[in-house]
């Protein structure tokens, strides 16, 4: 199909993964496109979202974003209504971009590995709108995925987690090959997801071979006993010079 390519893109491994995939793969990605959900969500990486700008600015793909304020404000209880009330401010962004971007929107790149939640939905949400869906994570082996990521030179900082086995020192570390071999460990030992897939943790992707500078963080770990955050209080491209 010919037209332009909308990256799904919060930041995080997954989502990033994807874009990079994509890119390998010779799709013209004209976009990247964050949905900034207010509190918790279901279909969508949640911490870090704002950071996306500077991996845009560093990838050099133009970002639009999706605001709290496109989502209803009305309260849902039923999980699948929620989940079906949060992809239809994405789809109207894409519906926008589909009558912008010359050629029309050709599809979108996905980072969905496991939850037939997202996927379902993101490629329901496709087949409404005639465009294509790549998700090269898709149903693929979790080992493989984190293994090529490293391979490829991602630079993957944990920014949450919530799981046991997952104390204050994961908070703001790389997942390197010496932290894989840990979460492994984990997995046998409590079930934690190597790749977070159950909500174990979350991600932002720092560096990679499709960013032109690294995004430096300056943060501190906040641990509430059984789950933590690291909380990000300044970031900025390596070339950059910190204020």
């Amino acid at each position: 199909m010919s037209g332009a390519w909308v990256s799904l893109f919060s930041g995080g491994k997954d989502s990033s993964w994807a874009l990079y995939r994509a890119l390998e793969e010779g799709l013209p990605v004209e976009r990247l496109l964050t949905v900034h959900p207010d509190g918790d969500s279901y279909m969508y990486h949640v911490p870090a979202t704002e950071l996306a700008a500077l991996a845009a600015e560093s990838i050099g793909i133009e970002l639009v974003d999706v605001r709290p304020e496109d989502f209803g404000t009305e309260t849902v209880t039923d999980v699948g209504m929620q989940g079906d009330a949060e992809i239809e401010p994405l789809e109207a962004a894409l519906t926008e971009l589909d009558s912008t971007l010359p050629g029309g929107l050709a599809g979108v790149t996905a980072g969905a590995v496991e939850s037939e939640f997202q996927y379902n939905r993101v490629s329901d949400m496709a087949d409404r709108l005639g465009i294509d869906v790549f998700a090269p994570m898709w149903q693929q082996d979790p080992q493989d995925l984190i293994e090529e990521m490293l391979a490829a030179g991602f630079e993957i900082r944990i920014i949450q987690v919530a799981a046991a086995g997952l104390d204050e020192s994961w908070l703001g570390r790389n997942l390197d090959v010496d932290a894989l071999a840990e979460l492994n460990e984990l997995h046998e030992q409590y079930g934690v997801h190597i790749l977070g897939e159950g909500g174990e943790f979350e991600t932002l992707v720092t560096d990679g071979p499709h960013m032109d500078q690294p995004i430096k963080l300056d943060g501190k770990p906040n641990w509430e006993g059984t789950r933590g955050v690291f909380q990000i209080q300044d970031a900025w491209l390596g070339n950059q010079t910190e204020d």
